[in-house]
C-alpha cells in the first residue's frame, strides 16, 4: 500500500517539472490546497441533504401551493398478483406476445373474466403509480434552483475582483505555486459537497431519460474538481464552476414554472436558458476555458500527465454538453412549431384510458397473433 501511495502521488503525475510536493508546503503566509482539505466534503454533503429536507418542507411546499402546483389524483391499479408478478419480473411495457405473456394474460382473463382492454388499463395505471408526482418534481427543481442561484451569486462575488476573471492568461501566473484563498476554498467545498449529495440522493430523486448521462456528469465533475484541487488548478476550476451554474439557474426555474402550469413564463425562460446554455457551454467553455487549459500552460511548462488528464475530463464534460444541446434543440424546434409540451428528458404520465392506437400497438404484434385474438 505504501508503494501504491508513493506511485499515485508521484510528483510527475500531478505537477510540471521541476516542481515537487515539497515546493507546495505552507510557508511565509502562503497556503496551498491539499487533499486533507477535502475530508470535510462528506459531512457537508450530509448537511446539505438535511438542509434540503428542511428547505423542501418549509419553503418549497408553500411555494408550490402559492404557484398552484398539485399532484394529480391517480386511480390505483386493482390488486392482481399475476399481473403484478409480470410487471415486476418481465416488463412494464409488454409490447411483444411471448408464451409467458399468453399464459399470464390468459390466466388473468380466466380468473377475472376481464377483457384485454382492462389489462391495458391495469398496466397503464400501474406505470403511473411508479411515476413521481408534480409536487416531488417541483420540490427537487426548487432545491436545485436555490442552490445554483446562491452558487452563481457566490461565484461572482469570489471572482469579480480577480485578474484571471478578465484575463485568462493570469490563470497560470506563477502556477502551480498559487496561494489558496478563503473564497476559493469555500466555493470548491460547497460545490463538491452539493454534487456529492446528488449522488447520495440519486435513488430517491426523479429519474429521467438522461439518468446515465447525469451520473457520468456528477462523477466527472467530482473527479475533475478533486484533481484540480490537488494539482492546484483552482483558478480555472472556479471559472468552470461559474460557467456551468449560470445556465442551470434558468433551467431549474423553467422547470418550476412548467410544473406550475405557467406555460408562457416557462417558455420565455426556456428560450433564455437555451441561449445562455449554447453561449456558456458550447462557446465560452470550449473556446475560452478549454483553450485556456490546452494552450496557455505550454508557454510555461512541458506537458505532463496532469495536463492531459485535466483536459480529457474537460472534453468529457463538453461531449455531455453536446448531448444535452441536442435535446435542447429538439425542444426548441417543438417550441417554434407549437408542440413543446414537456421536458425531453422526462418520463411523462400516461392518459388514464389511452388511445386505440396505443392499445393495438401494445397488445398486438401486427400479424394477427395479438392477445386480442384470444391467444
Amino acid at each position: 500500500l505504501f508503494q501504491i501511495s508513493n506511485w499515485f502521488w508521484w510528483d510527475r503525475l500531478w505537477l510540471p517539472r521541476p516542481v515537487t510536493w515539497a515546493d507546495l508546503q505552507d510557508s511565509e503566509g502562503r497556503v496551498y490546497a491539499c487533499v486533507s482539505h477535502l475530508y470535510i466534503i462528506l459531512p457537508v454533503a450530509v448537511l446539505l441533504l438535511g438542509l434540503r429536507t428542511f428547505y423542501e418542507r418549509l419553503i418549497a411546499v408553500p411555494l408550490a401551493e402559492a404557484l398552484g402546483v398539485k399532484d394529480k389524483i391517480r386511480k390505483r391499479a386493482s390488486h392482481n398478483p399475476i399481473l403484478e408478478i409480470y410487471y415486476n419480473t418481465h416488463s412494464k411495457h409488454p409490447t411483444q406476445v411471448t408464451p409467458e405473456t399468453c399464459i399470464l394474460m390468459h390466466s388473468y382473463n380466466a380468473l377475472n373474466q376481464k377483457k384485454n382492454r382492462q389489462v391495458e388499463r391495469w398496466f397503464r395505471r400501474r406505470r403511473n403509480q411508479d411515476r413521481p408526482g408534480l409536487l416531488k418534481k417541483f420540490k427537487e427543481a426548487s432545491w436545485r434552483f436555490a442552490f445554483y442561484l446562491c452558487s452563481s451569486f457566490g461565484g461572482v462575488l469570489a471572482l469579480h475582483d480577480k485578474p484571471w476573471f478578465y484575463d485568462l492568461r493570469e490563470v497560470w501566473a506563477g502556477f502551480p505555486k498559487q496561494s489558496l484563498l478563503d473564497s476559493q476554498y469555500w466555493y470548491y467545498i460547497i460545490e463538491m459537497s452539493f454534487y456529492g449529495s446528488l449522488l447520495f440522493s440519486v435513488a430517491a430523486d426523479v429519474k429521467r431519460k438522461d439518468f446515465k448521462e447525469q451520473l457520468v456528469h456528477h462523477w466527472a465533475t467530482l473527479t475533475l474538481l478533486s484533481f484540480s484541487w490537488c494539482a492546484n488548478y483552482i483558478r480555472i476550476g472556479t471559472l468552470v464552476m461559474l460557467v456551468h451554474d449560470t445556465s442551470d439557474v434558468l433551467l431549474e426555474s423553467a422547470k418550476m414554472f412548467n410544473y406550475a402550469g405557467w406555460e408562457t413564463t416557462c417558455n420565455s425562460i426556456f428560450v433564455v436558458f437555451a441561449l445562455v446554455f449554447m453561449v456558456t457551454r458550447l462557446i465560452i467553455f470550449p473556446f475560452w476555458l478549454i483553450h485556456c487549459t490546452w494552450v496557455y500552460p505550454l508557454d510555461q511548462f512541458e506537458p505532463f500527465f496532469g495536463y492531459y488528464f485535466f483536459n480529457v475530463m474537460l472534453v468529457v464534460l463538453l461531449l455531455l454538453h453536446v448531448f444535452w444541446a441536442s435535446l435542447i434543440l429538439r425542444m426548441v424546434k417543438k417550441f417554434i412549431f407549437g408542440k413543446l409540451k414537456c421536458d425531453e428528458r422526462s418520463d411523462e404520465e400516461e392518459d388514464e384510458e389511452g388511445s386505440e392506437e396505443d392499445y393495438t400497438h401494445t397488445y398486438s404484434n401486427g400479424s394477427g397473433n395479438g392477445l386480442s385474438n384470444g391467444h
